[in-house]
This record gives structure tokens, sequence and C-alpha cells, in this order.
């Protein structure tokens, strides 16, 4: 008696299952994953054999519909029906050779029995193990949204709203390599997402949304540019100089219009606490989460772009000086313009130096403007220092290869990389990675010094991995952007954004992904050194190189 009441029971909860209805964002999230995996894995879907985008439209209402678990399956299953039978190809033998990098993959929500029936995920899981096979690689003409036109679509239109979020969702589900950092999961991104798509009133509040989305990628690489206000462009107002945050205070750090500045009594190191009455700690609570930053010090760089810009002519600015606060109603213009004035009458900028020979027999290399026909004569000119400081709080124009060879004594791999595995979507395979330096006897004998900051973004950051093999290397600063890699670029007719492509690793499998290059020795600056004219990071390491410490 008892079995038969156990058995009733759970014949009753499986109806009540069954029965029970779901969300509209549960049904759209399930559809967003469902779409997006065909997309990738059914074979007649990846060939590019369907309109897919258009299958997707076609299936909406039919989806809005469905109000149970098994009404919604049964869309499902008839949708996969629909389109054909898979050929059964399993088992799928791995590639000889191949170790993979799993930390983004999950398909566990196959298995979903609050939404799928048992013949839903059985399906599934058929098609994941008779999936599409490709040879396809990141490179020349690839395709990151594969087999789909998301450049024309409106936003004014609910439905094209959601495919161009499905389609993004599920790029970066299955080939954004650190996907597994991010501190919000991505699946939440979704879930939070769609009720906010759905209720976008225009355009503009979409744009948001989608830029909110970029956000939790927390990759400094990203980033998020509307083309529709490119009219608000031609009006964009701008502080006249370039600051820093510093314990939650702006510091004026260089001077971008002269004669703006001059008019208003703005000089290097000044302080600013407010602006238009909003503290910094203010500004940048409200602005943080429309930029992608893979750490804090780029996030706080993102957002003053933003503080110090706007397109409005008048702006009150609040900065603290000699103990007091005083507020300038300032009057703000497109310094680019006042650039070009005042080179007109013959106000031009001293060009910084690509290389040089400072006191005591130190190099100094600034690798921002250094180029590849320039690093002979730099090696040259170099090579008796016993030291040499290469700035990069800048990005590199290339150089690492030939500077390299100069400072190693052998030919070493410095870095390793995880690509995407566009036969298993959503693996990673690891690669050998990257050779540097040569056989040189008369390899640099003397002391190497990198700097570098926030500003050390991708290819700053590879280079320092690539000259740290040098085995004498010092690294001084602060946090660099963690970002690194290459860049895979979105280009929509309204706006344009851009992700991480590949996974940058040191030859160990250590990361580098938010992280950044460490420093041994951290420096940043401060209010008062900026205020003195000091270039503390510099300063600190001309002291190491001649104390060791």
């Amino acid at each position: 008696m008892k079995k038969i009441t156990l058995f009733f029971l759970l014949f009753l909860s499986q109806i009540t299952l069954v029965q029970a209805k779901i969300t509209e964002t549960e049904k759209l999230t399930a559809t967003c994953k469902v779409w997006g995996f065909l997309k990738y894995y059914h074979p007649k879907v990846a060939n590019g054999e369907v309109n897919w985008d258009n299958q997707l439209l076609e299936i909406l209402p039919k989806i809005e519909k469905a109000q149970t678990q098994a009404e919604f399956s049964l869309v499902l299953e008839n949708w996969i029906d629909d389109l054909g039978p898979v050929i059964e190809i399993a088992p799928i033998i791995a590639p000889k050779g191949v170790e993979y990098f799993n930390k983004n993959f999950d398909l566990s929500w196959l298995n979903n029995p609050k939404l799928f029936s048992k013949k839903l995920s059985k399906k599934l899981k058929f098609i994941e193990n008779n999936r599409f096979q490709t040879d396809e690689e990141i490179g020349p003409g690839y395709n990151p949204l594969k087999n789909g036109d998301y450049f024309n679509l409106k936003y004014d239109n609910k439905n094209s709203r959601i495919l161009w979020v499905f389609a993004y969702w599920n790029l970066v589900e299955y080939f954004f390599p650190y996907k597994y950092l991010m501190d919000q999961k991505w699946d939440v991104t979704l879930e939070k997402s769609l009720p906010l798509v759905l209720a976008a009133k225009d355009e503009d509040e979409f744009y948001t949304i989608a830029k909110k989305m970029s956000s939790t990628l927390d990759d400094s690489h990203v980033e998020f540019v509307m083309y529709q206000q490119s009219k608000l462009e031609d009006y964009k107002r701008y502080f006249p100089a370039a600051c820093k945050i510093i314990d939650n205070k702006l510091v004026v750090t260089e001077i971008l219009g002269d004669s703006l500045a001059q008019a208003d009594d703005i000089k290097i190191g000044d302080v600013i606490t407010k602006v238009n009455d909003k503290t910094i700690p203010v500004l940048i609570d409200e602005y943080k989460d429309l930029y992608s930053a893979s750490n804090e010090p780029v996030l706080l760089d993102k957002v003053l772009r933003k503080i110090l810009s706007g397109n409005s002519d008048h702006v009150n600015v609040e900065f603290f000086k000699d103990g007091k606060y005083t507020t300038k109603a300032m009057t703000w213009f497109n310094y680019h313009d006042s650039h070009r004035n005042e080179f007109k009458k013959g106000a031009k900028k001293k060009k910084p130096e690509k290389f040089k020979v400072l006191d005591n027999n130190i190099g100094y290399v600034d690798m921002g403007t250094l180029k590849v026909p320039n690093v002979p004569d730099m090696i040259e000119a170099l090579k008796s220092t016993k030291a040499i400081v290469f700035d990069m709080r800048n990005y590199p124009q290339g150089t690492y290869e030939d500077i390299s060879k100069f400072l190693n004594a052998h030919e070493q791999n410095f870095v390793i990389y995880t690509y995407p595995d566009f036969s298993y979507p959503g693996k990673f395979k690891w690669t050998e990675g990257t050779m540097c330096g040569s056989e040189n006897k008369d390899h640099y004998k003397g002391k190497v010094v990198l700097l570098l900051n926030e500003q050390s973004l991708s290819q700053s950051e590879w280079t320092a991995m690539c000259f740290q093999t040098a085995g004498n290397t010092t690294i001084i600063g602060s946090q660099t952007a963690g970002a690194d890699g290459n860049v895979i670029e979105l280009d929509f007719k309204q706006f344009h954004t851009r992700y991480s492509g590949i996974g940058v690793y040191y030859p160990d499998k250590r990361e580098t992904q938010r992280i950044g290059i460490v420093p041994d020795i951290k420096v940043k600056p401060t209010i008062k050194g900026i205020q003195e004219g000091k270039d503390e990071v510099l300063d600190r390491a001309l002291v190491f190189i001649e104390t060791g410490k």
C-alpha cells in the first residue's frame, strides 16, 4: 500500500510540474539558450542551410503562447524536428595532442526538468554528441556572429531587440575566453536583461541596456561606441586638461587646451572635488555600470573620460586649493579645436624623445613612440648602459621581437593561448604560444626595468611578459589593465562593441586577465608628487637601479 501511495504522489508531482506555469523571462531565457545551442551545434543550422534568425522570429509567437512546461517543450521539440534528422556520427574523437580548457564550458542546462521535457533534453544531448564539425579558426574572414545579418536591425521593434540579445549573449557564452572570470554569471545577466529589453520604450533605452550587458564582461578591451550620437560628438565639450583619480579626487596631470586652461587658471596638480555639484565618488557610482573593465584602476580611468566630457557649455567645477574649496563656473569647449588654433599660432608641444641616456648611465625608452625602424639606433645608443628603463605606461608599437633578441640570451616561450574550438563551442584549446629572443652571447647584461600602470593594456602587457624572460627584469608601477590578447570587433549600424577573443596565459598557465602584469615594486603617483612635478614611478625605478632595493 505504501508503495502504491508513493507512486501516486510521484505521479501527481510530475503532473503538477508539467502543468505549472512558467514566466515569460524563463521561457525567453531557455529559448535563447536553445536557439544559440542549435545555431552553433546543429549541423544544418551551423552550416548556414537555414535562415536561423528568421526562424527565431517565427517561433517567438508560439513561445509567447506556451504557458506550461509541456507546451513550451513541445514547441521546441517540433522546432528541432522540422530541421530534419541529424546524422549520427558519435563518438567524435578529440584530435590527438589537443589539451582542452573547459572552465567556460557548461551545457548542464540541457537537463532542466522545470522547463524541458525528458524528450527535449534527449534531443539536445543527441545533437551535442553529433554536433557540427569544422576546421574553422580565428583568422582573416572570421565572422564571430556567423550566418546572420545583425547590421540593419531596428531596435524600436521588440523582436529585433530580442534577436540581438540572443545573438550577443550566445556569442559571449560560447566564444568569450574569460567568461569564467566575470563577477556576475552570464546566465544572470541574461535573466536580468531580458525583462528590460522587453520593456524598453525606445531605441536609446535599449542601447543603454546593451551597453550595460557588455559592461558585465569585466574586460578592459570592451568598448561600446554609439554611432547615432555622432551629431552630439560635434558638440562634445571637454575639461581642458587630463586628470587622474587619486583618493576620490581628480588631479590635473596634463594640460590639453593651453589657452582654455589659462583662461580658467587650470594648472597641473590642481585638485577637483566636484563636477556640477556632485562629488567624485557619486559620479563614479553613477557611471560605473556603463563601462567594462578588468579591474578597478581601469574602471576609474574609463569613468574619468565621462566625468570630464559632456554636451553642455557651462559646467560648475569645485576645486580644493590652499585648504579652501572654490567653485568655478567654467565654459567647456572642444579642446581639439583649441589645439588646432594654438598650432596655427605656432605653439607646438615638444615631442617626447623615443630613447635617451639619463644621468648615471641609465637608458630610457618610451615604448609608446619607439617604432621598429628606431630599434637598431636605440640598441646602439643604450647597449653600454648599466640599466634600461622601458616605459610601457602607453601602447607599444610592435617592437617586442627585435628588442627581445637584444635582451635575451636564449630563445624561449613567453606566452601561451586558449583558442575557441568551433567544433565543440564553449570549449577552448591550449596552444603552444609565442617565442621571443634568440641565441645571443652578446645580449644586454644590465638591469632591465619596466614601468607599468593601468594605461598598460593588451600589447603593453604582452610585451612586458616577453621582456620578463630576459631574467634580469624588474617591474615597477601599479596594476595593469588586465586585458591581453587580440580583440574581436562587432560592428552594427547604430553602434560598435568588442571583446577579447583569445585567452592569454604565462607558459605555466598563470592568468593575466583581470590580474594584469604584477609589479615587483608597487608605486602609484600621489597628489603631492604630481603637484611637485615628479614622476614618482620613474624616480622609484632610478632608486632601485642604484640600490637594488
